[in-house]
């Protein structure tokens, strides 16, 4: 927690699919003085394919609630993608791909810092040998990444890197 946002953090639910798909439009990079992308981007099917049938069974999210409204204010989520299928993270059919984003007034507070936590938590529990993600190099939560031990693996899709964690 940081100053007078205090927040607690919830296993998603079916309930929460909406929601992601919110997150899922948050987590586009936006370079800085530069307009957002319509909303309907998130319908193309290299972005749906991150939220799309939510509950699969490798699927797995936590959302972040804003304590003193009730709200959901960020999310972090895993999906596991197939080489046939594969989402700008990829590594391989046994290394899922997290997302995550934050409501830009809750950015910068802890949160993020502490969903990537307890997912990193999760999947080592949950025996997973590596976590995959795609991010711009300018976007800010690069250094948080980096912080958490994700490293560049020299894959470029777009404009962005895929990093990897080696769960320890």
């Amino acid at each position: 927690m940081n100053g007078s946002f205090s927040y607690y953090i919830r296993e998603a639910s079916k309930e929460d699919e909406s929601f992601l798909w919110e997150m899922l439009y948050q987590c586009l990079y936006v370079p800085p003085n530069e307009p957002p992308p319509d909303r309907s981007i998130i319908d193309q099917p290299e972005l749906s394919k991150y939220i799309k049938d939510w509950g699969l069974k490798d699927d797995y999210a936590l959302i972040g609630i804003d304590k003193t409204s009730n709200q959901r204010v960020g999310a972090i989520w895993l999906r596991l993608f197939k080489e046939n299928d594969q989402g700008y993270g990829y590594v391989d059919n046994h290394t899922p791909e997290l997302s995550m984003a934050i409501l830009l007034e809750f950015r910068g507070k802890g949160l993020g810092t502490e969903l990537l936590s307890k997912l990193l938590q999760y999947l080592r529990e949950n025996k997973y040998k590596t976590v995959s993600l795609s991010v711009s190099p300018n976007n800010p939560a690069k250094r948080l990444y980096e912080k958490m031990e994700f490293k560049d693996t020299g894959i470029i899709s777009g404009t962005s890197i895929t990093m990897l964690n080696t769960l320890k």
